[in-house]
């Protein structure tokens, strides 16, 4: 009876350790998935043919607890992407492009027309209302998110 119990106590203790263990691959792929920003109300304004440049706007959310830092803008649809941000100086309203746009944790930042803005340059198809855009942001920690954004007439 004491080596069934002894064997009972090993096969517990040995299932119980196995059972507490994860990959060591788990907590990295959690906290990259988790280091994406949410991009919400996200829209690309319409164009009229000939016309070589539009904005995408939207609402970004750092719904992580670590800052994330975007650096780079990007688009198959467009030869170029960019952040830019219009600033009203001594009564003059400026647009200037911006490095990066750093969230930090729980953080929420609009893009919209008169602020922050993706400015767009040289549409590769048509910008007409219902088509779609993919839109790519890649953090300073080299991960690239992408969203797909309807084109409006706004």
């Amino acid at each position: 009876m004491k080596k069934i119990l002894a064997g009972c106590s090993i096969l517990f203790l040995t299932v119980l350790a196995l059972t507490a263990c994860k990959p060591a691959e788990a907590p990295e792929a959690d906290a990259a998935q988790a280091a994406e920003p949410v991009f919400k109300r996200a829209w690309v304004r319409s164009l009229p043919p000939g016309m070589k440049m539009t904005a995408g706007f939207g609402v970004l959310t750092n719904e992580t607890d670590k800052a994330i830092e975007l650096v780079s803008f990007a688009s198959p649809t467009f030869q170029s992407v960019s952040l830019h941000q219009t600033q009203e100086i001594d009564g003059v309203s400026k647009m200037a492009g911006v490095d990066s746009l750093t969230l930090q944790p729980g953080e929420t930042v609009e893009m919209m027309p008169g602020g922050y803005h993706l400015m767009m340059m040289g549409p590769r198809q048509s910008m007409a209302p219902g088509n779609q855009v993919l839109i790519q942001m890649t953090s300073a920690a080299g991960q690239t998110c992408e969203y797909e954004v309807a084109v409006e007439n706004r």
